[in-house]
């Protein structure tokens, strides 16, 4: 049976974490790739906002172009997200500030769903991926001096299994391999991509399509 939208979101919001997950990353948590120098500082928090978007043609999932003038990342896509800054209240905050920040989201338009278990990465951030709702009354605005581009990929098309392929990275003297989704003429790897596998996994598997 096609679920419908509301009864879809629901179910969502079942399989996510009521709350962000706190304290210290645990001593066996390893990332999602392993630097050829141990780190010698604790991992920075982070939170990303994994924005399900409702559209006339129905929900979509929002990301960035990053700026190809950033230090870090540049060019690559990814969610709205950044550090965890000390004025924020919890994950959902900073997630939530830095999408009005990048794209000028309208946070009053934004329902958190609820949240996935943390993700340590291999560049010694530990990033809380925050689930939202979001019902837009204008068009996102990317920040030009943090994005480039934003675009959204159907929601729909991010339930299908057959919609994520490999893509492999080569550092140093060591290849390691990330989820991948292509879109267009975006390729979605690396952190972003793991993290909506994860989302699919976690959320979206089992689940009918349109």
């Amino acid at each position: 049976m096609v679920p419908t939208e509301e009864a879809l979101i629901g179910r969502i919001e079942t399989r996510l974490l009521h709350r962000p997950e706190h304290g210290e990353a645990d001593r066996e948590m390893l990332p999602d790739w392993m630097p050829e120098v141990p780190f010698d500082r604790p991992p920075v928090p982070a939170a990303v906002l994994i924005a399900l978007v409702r559209r006339a043609a129905g929900l979509s999932v929002l990301y960035t172009e990053r700026s190809p003038d950033l230090r870090a990342h540049s060019g690559q896509v990814s969610f709205p997200g950044g550090r965890i800054d000390p004025a924020d209240a919890d994950a959902a905050d900073a997630a939530l500030r830095e999408a009005t920040e990048e794209v000028a989201m309208d946070r009053a338009e934004a329902r958190v769903l609820g949240y996935m278990p943390r993700y340590f990465t291999g560049t010694n951030y530990l990033i809380t991926p925050v689930v939202a709702l979001v019902e837009p009354t204008r068009p996102f605005i990317p920040n030009p001096r943090e994005v480039r581009s934003v675009f959204e990929v159907p929601l729909e098309r991010l339930m299908r299994d057959e919609s994520y392929g490999t893509f492999r990275i080569q550092r140093g003297e060591r290849e390691h391999s990330t989820w991948q989704i292509q879109h267009g003429e975006q390729t979605i790897w690396g952190i972003t991509a793991n993290l909506t596998r994860r989302f699919h996994d976690l959320a979206l598997a089992g689940e009918p399509t349109w």
